[in-house]
């Protein structure tokens, strides 16, 4: 981040020669003034006093850019920009501090223009910074009170200015985010990633983007590349394994699930998941059951998992009817039954819970219970 104030050396400040000093007395004396000011910086000099040699400097350079000769002279702006870039950052008073950054980008833009065999490089690149330190810092207010328009038109002038700095990406791409400008963000996002972020939330917006834009490969892959700076972080995980099971990746998404159980045993969703597609992928009923089980170790009331648990029970009471086990059935059916009264006591409004237990009461001959949970379902 650009918090030091750019410090240009003693000797960029004064390699004017005797020719332009004396046609300009006034640019000498603004010049001395850079000089003065170098020195209270190097001495830690309080603001009072730098804004007062700053004065001196500024009121020199004005009546320099109104002069016939020297308006003409890039030094002249160079000199300008600087002094006014320093002062909008070190000014407490906010609106003098904004009249002197108005000045320093107006000042800036002329020197550039002006400067055509690069005499003045220091001084531009100094206030360029300077400038853009203000603008930073405009960016982050901006931010803080949501307004992401302005943030990001900030942000991405200063990113621009400093490619490789990558927390400066990421708030733009942020900002770009906010206002719906997918493209901008990704391309902000992306750049912040090639110059070494390694922030698992950038991999996540990276890979929201492009699932967005429905190119699920590439989201996919920010996911596997954030996976391998970040191993096992939770929300890059969930986000992983929810796509490869949207994308149909079964089997992408249980090796996903296997490695990350092996560091995290107190994800209940994990647990979940995997019994998920062990009982309706690979249809291996006692694993999907085992994986409830260990899901309602981590949270007892766990409602989805109770509900899955439920079906297992029943899939595999099926299974001993067509075997004519008769024990099995009813002990399969009796845990079904169970489990689904744990569920409905969670969540009373659920349908396809009411409509399994009619289904197991129907099968016990329950009719009054199944009259009961009938006439629930016709109050919905």
């Amino acid at each position: 981040m650009m918090r030091r104030i750019f410090l240009i050396s003693f000797i960029a400040i004064v390699s004017f020669n005797s020719t332009v000093f004396a046609q300009g007395s006034q640019v000498k004396i603004a010049n001395n003034s850079l000089a003065k000011l170098q020195n209270s910086i190097a001495e830690k000099a309080d603001v009072k006093k730098q804004l007062t040699i700053i004065g001196e400097g500024i009121k020199a350079i004005e009546l320099a850019e109104k002069d016939r000769k020297t308006k003409n002279w890039p030094e002249t702006w160079a000199i300008k920009a600087y002094l006014c870039s320093y002062t909008a950052l070190i000014d407490d008073n906010e609106t003098n501090a904004d009249k002197y950054f108005k000045f320093a980008q107006e000042a800036l833009e002329q020197a550039v223009k002006l400067d055509k065999f690069q005499s003045n490089t220091e001084l531009i690149k100094a206030s360029h910074h300077n400038i853009n330190v203000k603008k930073q810092r405009r960016a982050t207010e901006a931010f803080a009170q949501n307004d992401f328009f302005t943030a990001y038109e900030l942000f991405k002038t200063v990113s621009d200015y400093r490619p490789t700095d990558t927390a400066l990406a990421v708030n733009a791409g942020v900002c770009a985010q906010n206002l719906q400008q997918y493209n901008d963000a990704l391309s902000y996002f992306i750049r912040a990633k090639e110059n070494g972020a390694k922030n698992a939330a950038l991999f996540q917006n990276i890979a929201t983007i492009y699932a967005s834009k429905f190119e699920n490969e590439l989201a996919i892959k920010y996911l596997e590349d954030g996976l391998n700076i970040n191993p096992y972080n939770p929300l890059l995980t969930n986000d992983y394994i929810n796509l490869l099971l949207d994308t149909e990746q079964y089997d992408k998404a249980t090796k996903a699930i296997e490695n990350s159980l092996k560091t995290d045993k107190k994800s209940k969703l994990l647990y979940f998941l995997y019994g998920y597609l062990q009982q309706n992928q690979v249809k291996n009923i006692s694993t999907a059951e085992l994986a409830y089980q260990k899901a309602l170790e981590v949270d007892y009331n766990y409602f989805d998992a109770l509900y899955q648990l439920a079906l297992t029970y029943m899939q595999s009471a099926n299974q001993a009817l067509e075997k004519k086990d008769k024990q099995k059935y009813n002990a399969f059916v009796n845990r079904a039954e169970y489990t689904l009264l744990r569920a409905h006591d969670i969540n009373i409004n659920h349908r396809n819970t009411i409509k399994l237990l009619i289904d197991i009461y129907e099968r016990k001959n329950r009719l009054d219970k199944v009259q009961e949970l009938k006439r629930k379902l016709n109050e919905f």
